[in-house]
């Protein structure tokens, strides 16, 4: 490097023949193209989703619905129940056929009131970040079940959102063998862009450290496309619609 240059000056004549060497390079593809090489940005008049999908809306069965039989179709389960006891006689009835020893939760009010420690007397129940000395990613990944309040649900692509937070470790819903979700009725949206305004509004400074999207089972497959299930995530999910 020329040391009488400043390094201004050598960042802008390295900036220029960079640029010379892209403009030979599409200047060529263009040529074998047959198109003229285009040097302004595209105009983009269109910004966001249409006026038409923005009122797109379906009325709450047509939601229960939807959801129920796009989770369905990639391999998910999907219970509609009435009532928080139902919930806790379908986890209960789970666990018992899956003989499941250990059980993770999050550290929520309505995952507290389903006792089930009380109705699981043979089974561990651990409730996240309630114990400083636990390594909890390392509990998760050995539960059996992982249960978890869903926060939002989009029907139209059958997403349950779950966000993280101290009292609802990510690892709850990513770690376990089988996720068990918990949806209330209100929670479940028809787009999922009526899920996403809300962390638009919310600020980038109130956004949690994990917002987690779960369209059902881990699903991976490899570049010859054989289909492997659980390999990123629970292999078993249950959605419970609750209300």
């Amino acid at each position: 490097m020329d040391t009488t240059k400043t390094h201004e000056e050598w960042l802008r004549e390295m900036e220029e023949k960079s640029r010379a060497k892209q403009k030979t390079f599409i200047g060529g593809i263009s040529s074998k193209l047959r198109r003229p090489m285009v040097d302004d940005a595209p105009p983009h008049p269109f910004r966001g989703s249409p006026d038409f999908w923005n009122a797109y809306e379906w009325n709450e069965q047509e939601r229960i619905n939807r959801f129920t039989d796009n989770f369905v179709s990639v391999g998910g389960h999907v219970q509609r129940l009435e009532t928080m006891e139902e919930v806790r006689g379908f986890i209960t009835d789970k666990a018992n056929e899956l003989s499941a020893k250990y059980i993770v939760r999050q550290n929520e009010p309505e995952l507290a009131g389903l006792n089930l420690e009380d109705e699981l007397p043979d089974a561990r129940i651990s409730v996240w970040n309630t114990d400083p000395e636990q390594h909890w990613k390392a509990r998760s990944a050995e539960a059996d079940i992982g249960v978890v309040m869903v926060d939002y649900a989009a029907a139209y692509t059958s997403s349950m959102v779950v966000l993280s937070s101290k009292d609802k470790g990510r690892s709850v819903s990513l770690l376990p063998t089988v996720l068990i979700a918990i949806i209330p009725v209100e929670r479940i949206k028809t787009r999922l862009g009526e899920v996403m305004v809300q962390f638009d509004e919310s600020g980038r400074a109130n956004l949690p450290a994990g917002i987690h999207f779960i369209s059902g089972p881990s699903r991976s497959s490899d570049i010859e496309n054989d289909l492997t299930i659980g390999v990123h995530g629970p292999g078993v999910v249950y959605a419970l619609i609750v209300g």
